[in-house]
């Protein structure tokens, strides 16, 4: 078994900043080369607090405050402005990071949380997944635009 420090979500394992042990094959060959996760180390407890005071300051610390926040995201479509040809193709995509960047104005978003089923790459209005809590999630109106 191997002890690593988990450096980004991974489901069914946990969340970053987590001490987890696990089978030395899945720790070798999966978690450490896609960077997911951080060797063990007496000297990793300072990096595992930091970790987890970066989660706590993006999280949502209440289940209320996350019904707030829901509420306050599907109220309105959020509008992201982006550059885009004749035919409405952008150049490039819609990230996640851009999204929460938009979604900052109401509502502190943790990139990682957001859920694209598809690569936005087109004019128009979609509907994405946002995590806030364990339990509660928004479905957000996203409208992409052309920026003049």
């Amino acid at each position: 078994m191997a002890k690593l420090i988990l450096t980004h979500e991974v489901a069914g394992l946990g969340v970053a900043g987590d001490v987890v042990d696990v089978k030395d094959g899945y720790g070798r060959n999966y978690l450490l080369p896609r960077g997911l996760a951080a060797t063990w180390s007496a000297g990793a407890e300072k990096q595992i607090e930091g970790l987890r005071r970066a989660r706590r300051s993006k999280e949502i610390s209440s289940v209320e405050d996350a019904h707030a926040a829901r509420d306050a995201l599907q109220s309105a479509p959020v509008i992201v402005k982006a550059k885009a040809g004749e035919s409405g193709r952008l150049f490039g995509a819609v990230t996640p990071t851009i999204i929460a960047d938009a979604i900052g104005k109401r509502a502190v978003v943790d990139k990682r949380r957001i859920h694209v089923s598809q690569p936005i790459k087109a004019l128009g209005e979609y509907q994405i997944q946002v995590g806030l809590h364990d339990n509660v999630s928004a479905t957000v109106t996203l409208q992409v635009v052309a920026d003049a």
